[in-house]
């Protein structure tokens, strides 16, 4: 057993506990490896879904190539509805639906239900936002060109928008991060589980302070890779 002596140094730490360093390695790198896992796996099947449905609320808005009023605003409607809702919450209304999909509602792969359920919506508004920003210029020279709705996706809409598409994925990967954690309060494995039972409810404050530090370099390291690839793709256009 080693003890982590700075801990008991400080008295602001009251009631923290030794830890075996070869136990919290294994256990950190565990819970790192299963958070990577569960918010990868999530963001992307988020984009699969919400892509998509971003795309549909931007075409389908009024002065578009499918202008349809009804369509744009029951979905934008639906859309709005599950981004209202707090995921602590949202977690646990979806847990029979997790039950149905997975067999059960507590580890890694039930928690990528409603992590990705949770962030369709917000991937959806992001994709608009980021399609709004096209200039109706280039949209109306393909048109005037003969292209077909689907030819005006593909090759204007999202090649348009590439740069803030990609930073868009990082900004949503950060966010599951986030809700990772939040789901690890429930059972959901991860980093949020490795902190909120050990960390918290065990008194090891080692755990919960080397938990925060990893999130933290994770969160840095989407966001550094998200920017570097956006700037790419903008220097390879010039």
């Amino acid at each position: 057993m080693f003890e982590a002596s700075f801990l008991l140094n400080l008295p602001c730490l009251v009631g923290a506990t030794s830890v075996d360093i070869s136990w919290l390695i294994e256990k950190v790198s565990l819970a790192t490896w299963e958070t990577i896992y569960m918010v990868a796996i999530s963001t992307a099947l988020a984009y699969v879904m919400g892509l998509p449905l971003g795309v549909i609320l931007v075409i389908t808005d009024k002065g578009h190539i499918l202008e349809n009023a009804m369509v744009n605003q029951i979905l934008g409607f639906i859309v709005n509805v599950f981004r209202s809702i707090p995921f602590i919450i949202f977690l646990i209304l979806v847990i029979p639906l997790t039950k149905l999909l997975v067999g059960g509602f507590i580890g890694t792969v039930a928690s990528m239900v409603p992590l990705t359920l949770a962030a369709v919506p917000f991937v959806a508004r992001l994709v608009e936002t980021s399609l709004k920003e096209i200039e109706w210029g280039l949209i109306e020279a393909a048109l005037s060109m003969g292209a077909n709705t689907w030819q005006i996706i593909t090759k204007v809409l999202l090649p348009e928008t590439s740069p803030s598409l990609i930073l868009g994925v990082a900004i949503t990967t950060i966010n599951l991060v986030s809700y990772s954690a939040m789901a690890g309060i429930v059972g959901g494995g991860g980093l949020g589980t490795l902190a909120y039972y050990y960390g918290y409810q065990r008194y090891q404050t080692l755990v919960l302070l080397v938990t925060v530090v990893i999130l933290v370099v994770m969160v840095q390291g989407v966001q550094l890779l998200g920017d570097t690839l956006a700037a790419r793709v903008i220097k390879q256009r010039r």
